[in-house]
């Protein structure tokens, strides 16, 4: 009895692990290959684009002037309003100049005494000089003559100069517009004191035309230098600006300035941009958004900006391939217009890409097209071809 239950037992178990085996690979077939990936797909299409990148920048006068003091005094007239336009030239305030009118009859006067001094000196030394042709005086004599007619030359070199600085603080005590332009808001009010050399009194800026400082980096020194020769620049509309509120500003401009040097703290290099002003629209130190024409302008291809991926600084899209598998595939991107961007090589018309569902996929996986927000087994889980 025990001899037969011995021999039994292998039997059992080899029946058993044939039972398992087969079932496993029953478990397999009936499992099959994973379900197709829902995605949403996109067609490469050419769209009409006007490219253009984007700078942050400052507008500022092409001239400016800050109107100092430059005599002391109480301001005693204002003859403009602040914000007016005024013209080169135009009276815009009188500083006290009761003190420097004095100062200057005073100069005036002594002028006139190192005149007259001076008429004396020559005819004294006129004078002597003939009687030292009769030995009539001695020669000592004719010499201090001469040198007291010098002197009474210089005296009236010094008066004149004393009558052009009394003249000077005379005419600074009329402070005129030195360009046309717009004047601000002043900085001392009717009876204010002001010193020379150290009151602010206002600014005068002009503002037609006007111009918009950026900062560039240096890989678009080129591109911005060989714009500054481009005579077809400003027809072209190459730069425009966008206001603050999105306002778009249509007048074009042109290179004015590249600046000399690059700036080592950040890299980057001012340019100037001038644009007409006929309206006053631009002010100084308004904030504005400068847009500039690239190479993705004209028939382009674009794609949704969702379907591009980022690995170390490059671009990746996902396109549909036979059978519905997907290939992973490098791209270069242009400019972005709203939702979509333009696509500069790596791509071809017609071709199809994924453009939602991403985060599932990976290289030669299945796809379907339907919902990526729900389960692949909730739609069937079968591949559907990508038109």
């Amino acid at each position: 009895m025990n001899w037969y239950s011995g021999r039994v037992l292998p039997v059992v178990i080899s029946t058993a692990l044939l039972a398992s085996c087969g079932s496993k690979e029953q478990q397999g077939q009936q499992q099959g290959p994973p379900p197709a990936i829902p995605v949403a797909v996109y067609k490469v299409t050419e769209e009409p684009v006007v490219g253009a990148d984007t700078y942050p920048g400052t507008v500022v006068p092409l001239n400016e002037v800050q109107l100092l003091a430059q005599v002391t005094g109480y301001l005693t007239d204002i003859y403009v309003q602040d914000g007016q336009r005024v013209t080169k030239g135009q009276r815009l305030y009188n500083i006290d100049r009761t003190r420097y009118q004095a100062a200057y009859n005073q100069a005036t006067a002594q002028l006139q005494v190192a005149r007259t001094n001076y008429a004396r000196a020559a005819q004294d030394a006129e004078r002597y000089v003939r009687l030292g042709e009769q030995d009539a005086i001695a020669k000592q004599q004719i010499d201090i003559a001469k040198a007291t007619q010098a002197n009474a030359q210089s005296q009236i070199a010094a008066a004149q100069a004393g009558v052009s600085a009394a003249s000077l603080d005379v005419r600074n005590s009329v402070i005129i517009a030195p360009l046309t332009g717009t004047i601000g808001i002043a900085q001392v009010k009717l009876g204010g004191l002001v010193s020379q050399g150290q009151t602010l009194i206002n600014t005068v800026s002009a503002e037609e035309p006007i111009a918009v400082d950026v900062n560039i980096a240096e890989q678009d020194i080129a591109r911005f230098l060989k714009l500054q020769q481009n005579k077809a620049a400003v027809k072209d509309s190459v730069f425009t600006l966008i206001l603050p509120g999105l306002k778009p500003y249509n007048l074009p401009g042109r290179v004015a300035t590249v600046d000399r040097a690059v700036d080592p703290q950040t890299g980057t290099l001012r340019v100037r941009i001038q644009f007409p002003n006929p309206k006053r629209m631009l002010k100084a130190g308004m904030n504005v958004t400068m847009r500039v024409l690239n190479q993705d302008t004209g028939d382009q291809l674009v794609i949704p900006a969702r379907a591009v991926t980022e690995q170390m600084g490059e671009f990746y899209v996902y396109v549909v391939g036979d059978s519905n598998k997907v290939a992973q595939r490098k791209v270069m991107t242009g400019t972005r217009v709203k939702d979509m961007v333009v696509v500069r090589s790596g791509l071809k018309e017609n071709e199809t890409i994924v453009s939602d569902g991403l985060q599932n996929l990976r290289e030669g996986a299945v796809i379907q097209v339907g919902d990526p927000t729900k389960p692949a087994a909730a739609q069937g889980g079968k591949p559907t071809a990508a038109k």
